[in-house]
């Protein structure tokens, strides 16, 4: 075959959109979302960063009405006049920055570095001392229509809601604060306003607190928590489909004084727990033994922090991503299970390009990347067609779009895995964006269709080898856990699984009579793969390095054996940075992309009848962090930081109407070459047509 090397050049250097702006940062420096000018990042400054885009994305308010480090004047001691500055002031929409017209107040402190200690959640009472600062920012004379403060270090959050009385100022807590106030509607007992959307690091951080307090102040371990916080966010998640659906209030909320006194948090836990029994008999995944154990504290708690959100109407991919840190943090497995990096999940699925017709499947799905971002590719392809690629679904959209999500991962999509706990996570994964769990099943892929495990029936009869369109698989490698199965190895004598050495005389590998006694589940995972596809399937694996270049007998019968058997679509190699970051070890890894040949194709080339055909490879060099997990910028040659244009959009009401609101902000631009593969994959495919036959 030929093969075709490609360069995909020297990232070029972004140009600033208008001029004066920069085009390069220091390392310590970012672009204020605020004012769009260069700032240091030092102290606070990283939190207020985040704070700013959370206002605009999930409260919609917008950076018009905010200002930095705005001066509030404080009564000192009855004489004279100190003043104090707001990190970030919010006023009423359109209307001067001035003390009259302000209405929110932000306090942001640094970040806590994180210790080695269970991360406990602060309660009010235990910050009275932060929450003074705000009280008074609020409470001056100088700002009477500031309602709403917010103290932040990014971990901790504390909302205050300001009342005015005739003998002064008076202070309640708050679980949150509302959406913008331009776009609040007629409201529901469940917020202040109305649900909002959520944003990705927002989200992330919300999803983190919730299990963080589960662990650290209910003393539960983290995957046990982990299991009590998927329970009431699958609660929360039944509320909002049942509240549209029949078109009633919804019952997950927390009304504002709630979670501050026994009796509204038992009032909240009522709630709570007649919901559950309401998912428990609605979705076949719970089962008897499901059960929400945690106190009406912790229940109150993390009500408050999801009862704000319109999870239904959140983009789905800021929940897959919030989802999947909380699942690769506490159900890493230790069976050679090294979860998918996210942008190399992007990269498999972008150049296997699966239609909506077409049955994809995992067979060791873990916690089910290739799926979600099979779903996402889907929606993102219907969105080009609609012409609203980068702009937030509108609630018809939301509902069109999942409806077709949700009927696609019925039909088409599959995954199957041995661990039991990861096909659960994945089902549920599944159903955060879909609406259903998708078809997860329990069993041993490398048995199939044989095993012992409970999901072996059903996936006999919908997925029987020879079935699938598209394959992706990370499968579980490693020295320490060979197959040694007799059973299992039976599956693979006419393949792989053989003695094979190399003959004195011929050089050849040849193989012998001797059954083998054990293979790496990696070998044995590429024959599995090629048999479960139907002929002109394609496949997507990820391998370590060695089987395509060692120079052993068994890795290269194993790429003969792929070369007789597939045209060899594309390979990708990745720096070790990849894993590393993820699974802590050091794994030099390829992406190999195949297309299962016919019957036909096999008996022409044994022939001679085969002839050349292109192929793409590529060697990735950066994919966007390093080792520790950091981000890699794009650098100009005396090392300043590249920056890009990055589009901020959102969708709010106002009035009963959609208004879309655009900001573009710089941002530094991230190294990583696995976006311009896939571009440069279309690329290659526009000049060189798949080999063999036509789909």
């Amino acid at each position: 075959m030929e093969q075709v090397g490609l360069d995909i050049g020297e990232p070029e250097e972004a140009t600033s959109s208008q001029e004066g702006e920069p085009d390069s940062l220091a390392e310590d420096e970012t672009i204020d979302f605020i004012t769009g000018k260069p700032i240091k990042l030092r102290g606070s400054e990283p939190v207020r960063q985040r704070i700013a885009r959370v206002l605009f994305h999930e409260y919609g308010i917008s950076v018009d009405d905010m200002a930095r480090d705005f001066p509030i004047p404080i009564q000192a001691d009855g004489k004279r006049r100190v003043t104090k500055k707001a990190d970030i002031a919010v006023f009423a929409h359109g209307a001067p920055k001035t003390l009259a017209n302000l209405r929110r107040v932000v306090v942001c402190k640094p970040e806590p570095k994180p210790g080695r200690t269970v991360t406990k959640i602060r309660m009010f009472s235990q910050a009275q001392e932060d929450l003074a600062e705000l009280e008074t920012l609020l409470g001056t004379e100088a700002t009477p229509l500031a309602q709403y403060g917010m103290w932040t270090n990014g971990l901790d959050f504390f909302f205050l809601y300001k009342e005015s009385t005739r003998f002064g100022a008076r202070f309640e807590p708050r679980a949150d604060w509302p959406v913008a106030d331009e776009s609040v509607g007629s409201g529901t007992v469940a917020s202040v306003a109305r649900l909002r959307r959520g944003e990705a690091g927002m989200l992330k951080t919300a999803f983190r607190r919730c299990h963080n307090y589960i662990h650290g102040n209910e003393g539960l371990p983290k995957d046990a928590a982990f299991w009590q916080f998927l329970y009431l966010l699958f609660t929360k998640m039944h509320d909002e489909r049942m509240s549209r659906k029949h078109r009633r209030a919804p019952e997950f909320y927390a009304l504002p004084g709630e979670p501050f006194n026994e009796d509204g948090r038992k009032a909240i836990e009522a709630r709570v727990l007649a919901l559950f029994h309401e998912v428990k008999k609605e979705y076949p995944l719970f089962g008897a033994r499901d059960e929400i154990t945690l106190s009406p504290r912790a229940l109150a708690f993390i009500v408050g922090e999801l009862a704000p959100y319109d999870l239904t109407g959140t983009d789905m991919d800021v929940k897959g991503i919030a989802y999947q840190e909380l699942v690769g943090t506490n159900l890493r497995g230790d069976r050679g299970q090294y979860f998918t990096p996210r942008s190399a999940a992007t990269l498999m699925v972008e150049m296997l390009d699966p239609k909506e017709d077409e049955r994809v499947l995992d067979p060791a799905c873990g916690t089910g990347g290739f799926l979600r971002e099979t779903l996402w590719h889907l929606l993102n392809k219907w969105r080009a067609k609609e012409k609203t690629l980068g702009l937030p679904d509108t609630e018809e959209q939301l509902a069109d779009h999942q409806d077709r999500l949700a009927a696609y991962a019925e039909k088409c999509l599959f995954g199957a895995d041995f661990d039991p706990f990861l096909v659960r996570a994945t089902s549920m994964s599944i159903m955060t964006l879909t609406g259903g769990a998708g078809n997860i099943y329990n069993m041993d892929s490398l048995a199939f269709p044989d095993g012992y495990l409970p999901g072996l029936g059903e996936a006999k009869d919908r997925i029987p080898l020879g079935s699938i369109d598209v394959l992706l698989a990370n499968p579980p490698f490693g020295t320490d856990i060979k197959i040694e199965d007799k059973d299992v190895l039976s599956h693979y004598r006419d393949g792989v699984a053989q003695s094979w050495s190399r003959d004195r005389e011929t050089g050849l590998v040849v193989a012998s009579d001797r059954d083998i006694p054990a293979m790496a589940p990696e070998q044995l995972f590429i024959q599995r793969a090629v048999q479960w596809v139907r002929e002109g399937g394609r496949i997507g694996i990820v391998l370590p390095n060695g089987i395509l270049s060692n120079p052993g007998p068994t890795d290269e019968a194993i790429r003969r054996w792929i070369l007789e058997n597939c045209w060899v679509l594309a390979s990708v190699e990745l720096p070790v940075e990849t894993f590393v970051a993820d699974a802590n070890v050091n794994i030099l890894t390829t992406l190999l992309f195949l297309k299962k040949k016919t019957e036909q194709e096999r008996m022409a080339a044994t022939m001679g009848a085969q002839q050349d055909y292109p192929v793409f490879m590529a060697i990735a060099e950066k994919v966007g962090v390093d080792r520790r997990n950091n981000p890699v910028y794009k650098r100009k040659p005396d090392g300043e930081i590249i920056l890009e244009d990055q589009k901020e959009v959102e969708r709010i009401r106002i009035n009963g109407e959609n208004v879309v609101r655009t900001l573009v902000r710089k941002r530094k631009a991230i190294d990583n070459d696995l976006p311009e593969i896939a571009k440069a994959y279309k690329r290659f495919r526009e000049r060189h047509p798949e080999p063999g036959v036509a789909r």
